[in-house]
């Protein structure tokens, strides 16, 4: 076991404590006694510096190329050149055929969808609600907008207020969990 010598805390292991983060002092390793060999030949190292010995032997061929006579740099008139030369002004126009925006705005717009919609996950048909009944997943459903829901009485003869969720935008009572997303709502002051 360790005692950390700042904290007094008992650990197992490690070499800091767990604790206030003290790094603990290394044991220094004992030096072992090293005995050489008699039996093994000493192979002495002069730094990759000592000269070598060396015979060709006859019975192997040589298979390097042999290098061939120093030739003068030559220059090849039909290469062809990776430098252009001066191009000089050129005309720059934009070209008019080019199309650089968007079409006129018309003024029509893509309806919401509204009424029963398909789950394109299960195929279940659903009337009402932002997730699928039967798998969970969203539904491709617009969001009622925020300025709708806030503040509308809803139908049914009580006169609480109903404000939207802040996490989908359905209408939910103040201080109460919202029946599509389960957020709670922030109750009115």
């Amino acid at each position: 076991m360790i005692i950390c010598p700042l904290c007094d805390h008992v650990q197992p292991e490690g070499t800091e404590c767990d604790v206030c983060g003290r790094v603990f002092p290394a044991p220094a390793p004992d030096a072992a006694p090293v005995a050489p060999l008699a039996e093994l030949e000493l192979t002495p190292h002069a730094g990759g510096r000592a000269p070598v010995q060396v015979a060709a032997l006859p019975e192997l061929d040589q298979t390097r190329q042999k290098a061939g006579p120093d030739l003068p740099a030559q220059v090849v008139p039909d290469l062809e050149l990776t430098r252009a030369g001066d191009t000089g002004a050129v005309p720059v126009a934009p070209l008019l055929e080019l199309d650089t925006g968007r079409a006129q705005d018309d003024g029509v717009r893509t309806a919401a969808p509204t009424g029963a919609v398909v789950c394109r996950y299960c195929r279940n048909v659903q009337a009402d609600g932002l997730l699928c009944d039967r798998c969970g997943m969203r539904l491709p459903r617009a969001r009622p907008a925020a300025n709708a829901v806030a503040g509308a009485k809803r139908p049914g003869g009580d006169d609480e207020q109903w404000t939207a969720c802040p996490t989908c935008h359905t209408p939910v009572r103040p201080g109460k969990a919202c029946a599509e997303c389960g957020t709670r709502s922030q109750a009115e002051a």
